[in-house]
C-alpha cells in the first residue's frame, strides 16, 4: 500500500497494552530505541497486534520540536 509518510520504521512489538477504547503499543526499533504509539483497540485488534510481531511505525507529522537544556 503507496503512503506519502517517509518517516517508516521497521521495529518488533514490545509491549501491548489494550484500554477501554484505546491500545498504547511500544515498537522496538534499531535494538535500542523503543516508540510508543496510541492506536484504537479496535484497530489494534484488527490488526492481530501480539508481542514479537514485524511491524513498522509511521510517522506522519507537520512538525516535530526539538528541545536542548
Amino acid at each position: 500500500m503507496p503512503l506519502s509518510a517517509r518517516n517508516r520504521l521497521k521495529g518488533v512489538v514490545k509491549g501491548i497494552e489494550k484500554g477501554e477504547v484505546a491500545s498504547t503499543i511500544k515498537i522496538e526499533v534499531k535494538g535500542s530505541a523503543v516508540i510508543t504509539s496510541m492506536i484504537t483497540r479496535e484497530a489494534a485488534e484488527e490488526l492481530k497486534l501480539k508481542v514479537g510481531d514485524t511491524v513498522e511505525a509511521v510517522i506522519k507529522a507537520s512538525e516535530v520540536m526539538v528541545f536542548k537544556e
